[in-house]
């Protein structure tokens, strides 16, 4: 691969280049993790001239660069000594855990999909009041630590791709639905147990402070708060209250720090962009426009600014066949025109199992034309 693809990166998000001029260029970086993995799950094998390769691989010869949100596992949550887990099968697919904790027990049970590698929640590990309590405090006693050895393994496999990058867990509320109890559990308990809820959430972001403290002493630079957004169950009253001021409180000691701050919102986010410019991020990822989500590409730009990123916004349908390629390439070179260069291009937000990986090279190409108008 002949291109400085980490550089880019970090010029594009940081906004220079190497003599300190300001960047004008942008970087193409699809995701196409589910596209890889449905076929390895379905035991197909992966089309000519990429059978036989690995995820690297296929983004060397892709020629694009990757958001490399494999340096997560660089930080490691380390729970209180106390905690332990025990498991038991119910059935054949079935499995019951129990977290062992000096504060009280939480059981969850999963069961195996037949579909992907995910597993289907049977019962959440919080599911009443007192198991929302055990949760705080398992918050409460939980540290961070960096793993310096497992960086540096990344930076000779994978570091080629672009720049290191990780995504921190959940804030409240979202943490709650996707991490705890299940959208409408949760939902329940923000309105029957608020300030059990609430003490929840503090715990959370004491926990997630000591996080920051581990990441703002790492060379990891570009930080992405992986929340998956969804206006439909995280209201505007619900963002207001709890997700703006701790998305605020997060992004000042991270930019503190020098790091630049992104976040995952990949439903439908019509009525919460007006407060996208409040947020003190950087950049937001991920938002699908019509006719996958539910804004134009138009109602993003007004939601971001002048000052915000877009990272990625193609909708990931205009991969499949069943859009012309034509829509694909007036989407992108449309994207470029709005957003450019406050622009990571990719897909909003992964190329489909269904997806045609070629058409990964049609987008590279736009890109490249566009880029070399500042070489």
């Amino acid at each position: 691969m002949s291109r400085n693809f980490p550089l880019i990166h970090r010029q594009v998000v940081f906004g220079q280049s190497n003599d300190g001029c300001p960047n004008n260029r942008i970087i193409w970086q699809p995701r196409i993790l589910c596209w890889y993995t449905d076929k390895i799950w379905a035991g197909e094998a992966l089309p000519a001239p990429y059978t036989g390769m690995t995820i690297p691989e296929i983004y060397r010869a892709l020629d694009c660069s990757n958001r490399l949100y494999d340096f997560n596992d660089c930080f490691r949550r380390i729970e209180h000594p106390a905690v332990y887990r025990t498991q038991r099968p119910l059935n054949d697919t079935t499995t019951e855990t129990t977290i062992h904790t000096p504060a009280g027990n939480q059981i969850a049970m999963h069961r195996r999909s037949s579909n992907n590698w995910y597993n289907i929640e049977v019962k959440w590990e919080v599911e009443t009041e007192e198991e929302l309590k055990i949760a705080a405090w398992r918050e409460e006693n939980t540290t961070w630590e960096w793993d310096q050895a497992h960086y540096e393994t990344l930076m000779q496999t994978v570091g080629d791709l672009g720049a290191p990058t990780m995504f921190m867990p959940r804030m409240n509320v979202q943490s709650l639905y996707i991490e705890k109890m299940g959208i409408e559990k949760g939902i329940l308990a923000i309105y029957e147990w608020p300030d059990t809820v609430e003490a929840y959430f503090r715990a959370l972001e004491a926990c997630h402070d000591r996080l920051i403290e581990v990441i703002n002493a790492s060379p990891v630079d570009i930080i992405n708060f992986g929340e998956n957004i969804h206006s439909s169950t995280l209201t505007p009253k619900l963002f207001r209250k709890y997700h703006l001021p701790a998305c605020q409180r997060r992004c000042d000691r991270l930019h503190s720090a020098g790091k630049w701050t992104c976040s995952h919102w990949d439903g439908d986010v019509k009525p919460l962009l007006p407060f996208a410019k409040e947020t003190g991020l950087d950049g937001i990822e991920a938002i699908t426009p019509r006719p996958q989500g539910d804004v134009t590409l138009e109602e993003i730009k007004a939601g971001l600014g002048d000052t915000m990123f877009l990272l990625d916004g193609i909708p990931a349908v205009y991969f499949d066949d069943t859009f012309p390629v034509e829509m694909l390439i007036e989407c992108t070179h449309r994207l470029i025109e709005l957003f450019a260069p406050r622009l990571v291009l990719g897909i909003s937000d992964e190329i489909s199992s269904t997806g045609d990986i070629e058409r990964i090279r049609v987008v590279g190409e736009i890109v490249d034309q566009y880029n070399a108008q500042f070489d």
